[in-house]
């Protein structure tokens, strides 16, 4: 609770009332800072939440807003360090997420929408494996028929 308002951390509203701030926290060295209080606050109406960065430094904070909330400044602070940003959407995209992300610290932007890289390291690594046994299989097949070949060309010799 900040400002002496409810949060509405689990805010599950319509896509057209929602506005999600996320991020990342990292150090200096880009090292993802886990356990730390992020604080997100509409200043015009004075309402905000405290929320926590997970292990990946990643936070979220959603809030329940309308059209008349564009514009409308935004204090976003973790360990200190405070930025200012503003809410911004196209009111008449009902559809679409309405989203900003603030990062704090260096070296550790990440897109929560895309797969973690160690995803398409080990999908590259099981396609090496899945090409060199159907290679094997192949060249194997391919040996069998010019044994094969090579058996009924010698019968026919004699």
């Amino acid at each position: 609770m900040v400002g002496g308002l409810p949060s509405v951390a689990g805010a599950t509203h319509e896509a057209d009332h929602r506005f999600t701030v996320e991020g990342f926290v990292c150090g200096t060295d880009g090292a993802a800072s886990a356990n730390v209080d992020v604080l997100v606050k509409d200043t015009r109406i004075s309402y905000g939440q405290i929320v926590k960065t997970d292990g990946d430094g990643y936070y979220k904070a959603t809030f329940h807003l309308h059209n008349d909330n564009l514009g409308d400044p935004l204090l976003i602070e973790a360990r200190e360090e405070q930025q200012q940003q503003k809410i911004w959407f196209d009111p008449k995209d009902l559809e679409a997420e309405r989203k900003i992300q603030v990062n704090f610290g260096t070296g550790c932007i990440h897109d929560r929408e895309r797969a973690p890289q160690w995803v398409y390291l080990g999908l590259g690594a099981v396609a090496v494996a899945v090409g060199g046994f159907v290679g094997a299989k192949m060249l194997r097949s391919r040996r069998k028929r010019e044994q094969k070949r090579g058996q009924s060309q010698g019968k026919r010799r004699t």
